[in-house]
């Protein structure tokens, strides 16, 4: 009896999931279907019966280009990414082995500026980068990006740095080591799993910004958010060329999701269980 109530709450779970991921996944799906519609079709209702046609990816390409917005998502991406774990594996060091009566406030600080609406600063975050040169450069985005996820990226290497024994590195600084030893020697390979589901993480992040990508950028530095937005015209929304562009911009994020799927997990679940 016992058993039987167990498979039954093993099937009511696995039909519970199966149903959050397609309520997840369908509005991707749905922007696919309408991708290969017609705009006549794509404004015409709800259907999931498209035509079938690919010549709205065809005009996306001719009319804009995706290459150059692709490469300058990618070089903002991993740039801002590594800029971000180049300063926060150091801070987030500090904080765990050599903790101040002030670190969890620091901590609360960095976190609550996440809080902050980003359209408070947009004024004077303009004006610095129009003084600076920076407008429409991959410099500047790249700087922009880094220090909007640096509190989560502190944040994720923090707590896995404290699920490391301290012992390990006092071991270390008794044989020898020096502080940067210390840290690319001895930490970075215990704390890998977690600095790379981080590193994946600020990936996803950096390129999904919309807000700062659009309004800071024109031609030379535009991404693939900014590339989407560009299809948003007096006339109004072209909805199929949208789509195709929408899919164009998500695809290559979701296919690095799909293959590093076990890394994120293991990194996002380090430490969880001793």
């Amino acid at each position: 009896m016992a058993r039987a109530v167990t498979n039954r709450h093993k099937v009511i779970a696995t039909i519970a999931a199966w149903l959050i991921a397609f309520v997840i996944f369908f509005p991707i799906l749905y922007t696919l279907l309408t991708s290969i519609k017609t705009e006549s079709e794509a404004i015409a209702g709800f259907s999931l019966i498209p035509s079938g046609t690919f010549e709205n990816y065809i005009t996306v390409q001719t009319r804009n280009g995706y290459f150059k917005p692709f490469m300058n998502s990618v070089v903002l991406s991993v740039g801002s990414t590594i800029l971000a774990l180049i300063i926060a594996v150091p801070a987030a060091w500090a904080m765990a082995f050599s903790p101040t009566k002030w670190t969890k406030e620091i901590l609360m600080w960095m976190l609550s500026t996440k809080m902050m609406p980003a359209v408070a600063v947009l004024v004077p975050i303009y004006l610095l980068f129009r003084d600076f040169g920076l407008l429409d450069t991959r410099i500047g985005l790249m700087v922009m990006l880094t220090l909007i996820n640096l509190p989560i990226v502190v944040w994720m290497l923090y707590t896995y740095f404290r699920e490391i024994p301290g012992e390990i590195l006092e071991a270390a600084r008794m044989d020898g080591a020096g502080l940067w030893q210390e840290i690319v020697y001895v930490l970075t390979p215990m704390a890998l799993p977690g600095i790379a589901s981080t590193f994946l993480l600020n990936i996803i992040l950096a390129w999904n910004e919309s807000f700062w990508t659009i309004r800071l950028t024109a031609v030379d530095a535009a991404p693939l958010t900014a590339f989407i937005a560009s299809f948003s015209s007096p006339q109004g929304l072209f909805w199929a060329k949208l789509s195709a562009a929408s899919t164009m911009a998500i695809a290559p994020i979701l296919i690095l999701g799909w293959f590093s799927q076990k890394q994120l997990v293991r990194g996002l679940t380090f430490g969880a269980v001793k």
